[in-house]
């Protein structure tokens, strides 16, 4: 009996430590789960339940019951079908212009800025302790009519006084490229300081000059930094909506700006849903396609 108990304790041993590992990573998931679910999951069910709604003839102003009318999708994009396709091209130039400085930045942060690495990293980083509306008010000073940038164009002769800078396509895309670009410029530097110096100067070896080392060598190592700093940009400015408010004019509103005024002006909650879920949609499917074609499948 003494044998059999003893051997009973032994085998239960293992097993209850084995079912304790496996509870174990569902335990820890557990948080991010609820979090999940809660914040993300179900709010987007409720969003998609309200783009199909329709406000009851004779109702008041916010009243709106579930009748599944999906030509809501269809009527909000060919109403707003203007400030949906000028997101999407400010939010492409503003990544490009994003790329174009950040990248040469983080090169130099990586490659040449030897003991000052961290100080130019906590300057990247550092217009993230202001408000991201407050570093947007600070452009209308920059680009206002007795603003610096104006003011010294206006220096040139071939500058017209009457020339503005705010209120214009120029403002809302420049507001974009500096409020974004950190996010384009932490990825990239992540990948360029991950190459080894060895393999650029194993290219010098063998005859390449210093650009054909940067187009073969440099640039693909990077690739990966590319398109994670290209998406963290694009996303939140095709959706932003503070830049546009503020730098730009009633000409110049991005699809944000409709969006947020459907849901706090006009009360008209089918629409900016239903508008919330095609330009959610939309990125997606560019987000996929660029991925894809970048060859970098492993990010999604």
């Amino acid at each position: 009996m003494a044998f059999l108990h003893g051997a009973t304790r032994t085998h239960s041993g293992p097993r209850s430590g084995i079912k304790s590992r496996s509870i174990t990573p569902y335990l820890l998931l557990a948080p991010g789960m609820i979090w999940l679910v809660t914040f993300f999951i179900i709010p987007i069910f409720s969003l998609a339940s309200t783009s199909t709604m329709v406000r009851p003839e004779g109702a008041q102003i916010g009243t709106y019951v579930q009748e599944l009318r999906f030509q809501n999708y269809v009527d909000a994009f060919v109403a707003n079908q203007e400030q949906y396709v000028r997101s999407f091209i400010y939010a492409g130039i503003a990544t490009l212009l994003a790329l174009a400085i950040a990248f040469p930045l983080a090169y130099t942060i990586a490659f040449k800025a030897g003991k000052y690495r961290n100080v130019l990293l906590v300057l990247v980083v550092a217009p993230f302790f202001t408000s991201f509306l407050l570093r947007t008010v600070a452009w209308t000073q920059i680009l206002g009519d007795e603003g610096p940038i104006l003011s010294t164009l206006k220096l040139l002769p071939f500058i017209d006084d009457s020339l503005r800078l705010t209120a214009t396509p120029f403002a809302v895309v420049s507001g974009l490229t500096y409020n974004f670009l950190p996010f384009m410029t932490l990825p990239l530097y992540a990948s360029l300081e991950r190459i080894d110096p060895r393999t650029l100067e194993a290219a010098g070896d063998l005859y390449a000059n210093g650009f054909t080392t940067f187009r073969k060598v440099t640039v693909p190592l990077a690739m990966p930094g590319v398109v994670a700093g290209t998406l963290l940009t694009f996303i939140p400015a095709a959706g932003d909506y503070v830049n546009a408010a503020l730098l730009g004019n009633p000409s110049t509103k991005m699809i944000g700006n409709v969006i947020e005024s459907r849901f706090f002006a006009v009360v008209d909650y089918p629409t900016a849903a239903a508008l919330s879920f095609t330009l959610m949609a939309t990125i997606l499917i560019l987000v996929t396609l660029y991925i894809r074609k970048s060859g970098t499948d492993e990010l999604v």
